[in-house]
């Protein structure tokens, strides 16, 4: 049954409207985006399938072109307009964080980073520069690859943070397979990487890692 026979109370667009997106499931949100269903199925069904296919909703996002593409019901107009959508979001805690303290947005943090590394396969490292109320000055991606101490440069992150002015900063990076939570390299790097930001007097605020929608904070563990 097509969803447009459905009771209108049980049509995934309106109960959106009607309840908010969060009453409604993945499956559901994603029949929205798709708008139609194909061979007999209903755009839920349809939904159902796909994200049963990747095996979750990020590892969908994060699919490359020819994945995603390579999808019945998916396609480069249907690619398109998922990566509009992750921008625009991405751009809209972006500018939460120009215009007040990150400090009193953590929230608003994570879900910055989560949409800044959705769909990267492999693992990057960002810094976050602040100004002296702490709102977003910068954001910019230092390295790219296995995090080691021969591949992140303390001297470019100070240079950096110099060249901005910045007054605090915060670290990111992503672990593109499996959990969140730190590796014993991360927290040496963290600790190395905190003094020398002490030396140059711009505070390190946190450094959190990523991994699909988990966040792990050195902060919130009292390591930062």
């Amino acid at each position: 049954m097509a969803i447009s026979d459905w009771p209108e109370d049980q049509r995934p667009r309106e109960r959106l409207i009607t309840y908010g997106p969060e009453a409604l499931t993945d499956p559901e949100l994603m029949a929205i985006f798709l708008r139609t269903g194909s061979s007999g199925k209903s755009a839920i069904e349809l939904a159902k399938d796909i994200i049963a296919r990747f095996g979750s909703l990020n590892k969908l996002f994060a699919a490359n072109p020819q994945e995603f593409t390579g999808i019945k019901g998916l396609g480069p107009a249907k690619l398109a307009l998922l990566r509009a959508v992750l921008e625009l979001a991405r751009r809209t805690y972006c500018e939460e964080l120009k215009t007040g303290p990150v400090i009193q947005s953590t929230l608003a943090v994570k879900k910055f980073l989560q949409l800044h590394f959705a769909g990267q396969q492999v693992e990057s490292f960002i810094v976050l520069f602040l100004d002296v109320q702490h709102r977003l000055i910068a954001c910019e991606k230092m390295f790219e690859g296995t995090l080691t101490r021969t591949s992140v440069y303390p001297r470019e992150i100070i240079r950096r943070a110099l060249e901005h002015n910045a007054a605090a900063a915060i670290f990111a990076h992503n672990h593109p397979s499996g959990r969140p939570e730190p590796s014993k390299l991360d927290e040496t790097l963290t600790i190395e990487l905190k003094q020398l930001m002490d030396g140059i007097e711009v505070k390190l605020l946190d450094h959190i890692i990523v991994s699909g929608s988990l966040t792990w904070s050195f902060h919130e563990h009292g390591l930062c």
